[in-house]
């Protein structure tokens, strides 16, 4: 591959690319010359009003579709959070010469592990209440807290953030139902993509159960890496150490104590 690598950010239910917040730029510094894209799914912010996919693989193609139509040639590697995390197996499983490596991050999927863990059974009451009858504020108010370990007691000035981005892009009720519907029916391919794949992990994951992400690395002999105190919104609680993380996978930047070994899914502060 000539030039410079093009990495593709893929956020998970709900969410939309100003969810990354200062993390794309985190992971340019860890990667220099690295040209960094943030793409949207159907539904979700700049696309909100679009018809969310009810199967992942629709939303691999409306991926690349979009991404063509920017002019943004493959191959990729993609960075993957959550539902994301599926979008990146699909395109890699479907489309291996267009995907390099793939960074997955508290994800997880059928066969490798069971429904009441890939969405905490803990959270089921929560989340149901909140699709009938809740408002903005206080979605996005329970969404931090299930995602963010570091932010769960609150952060005003986020969670009002959150709340602009939707009030401004309103992922609707009926997208999310479609979005939830996409992951519960998703089944992920037994042997691993070709390519390179680092699975990464919040050991404090409220919202899905993290050994979601060790049985998957090890079934597919993956490399992994769990962060002992971090949720499931890795990049937003422990950013500078994903982008360094994923910078020493890569050989980018020189080993540490928190590098990792082959499908060991050792856990790291």
């Amino acid at each position: 591959m000539s030039g410079s690598p093009t990495w593709i950010l893929l956020r998970g239910l709900m969410r939309e690319q100003r969810h990354w917040g200062d993390f794309p730029a985190t992971l340019a510094r860890a990667l220099p010359g690295a040209r960094i894209i943030t793409p949207d799914l159907p539904g979700n912010g700049t696309r909100h009003r679009q018809d969310s996919a009810t199967r992942v693989r629709d939303m691999v193609e409306s991926c690349r579709q979009d991404l063509r139509a920017r002019g943004i040639p493959a191959p990729y590697h993609l960075l993957a959070l959550s539902l994301g995390g599926m979008v990146a197996v699909e395109w890699a499983s479907r489309y291996p010469q267009e995907i390099v490596r793939c960074v997955l991050i508290n994800t997880s999927m059928r066969p490798f592990s069971p429904f009441y863990q890939r969405l905490r059974w803990q959270n089921y009451g929560a989340l149901l209440r909140q699709l009938l009858v809740g408002d903005a504020r206080s979605q996005e108010a329970l969404i931090l807290r299930l995602t963010s370990r570091r932010h769960a007691a609150g952060n005003p000035a986020l969670l009002t953030d959150w709340l602009r981005f939707q009030q401004e892009y309103p992922v609707s009720r009926r997208n999310a139902l479609r979005q939830l519907l996409s992951a519960a029916r998703y089944r992920a391919p037994r042997v691993r993509p070709a390519m390179p794949v680092l699975v990464m992990a919040g050991a404090q994951d409220r919202l899905v159960d993290h050994r979601c992400s060790q049985r998957l690395a090890r079934a597919w002999q993956a490399d992994c890496l769990i962060h002992g105190d971090a949720g499931h919104d890795l990049p937003l609680d422990e950013g500078t150490w994903v982008a360094g993380s994923v910078a020493r996978w890569l050989g980018v930047a020189e080993p540490d104590a928190a590098d990792m070994g082959r499908s060991s899914c050792r856990q790291a502060t």
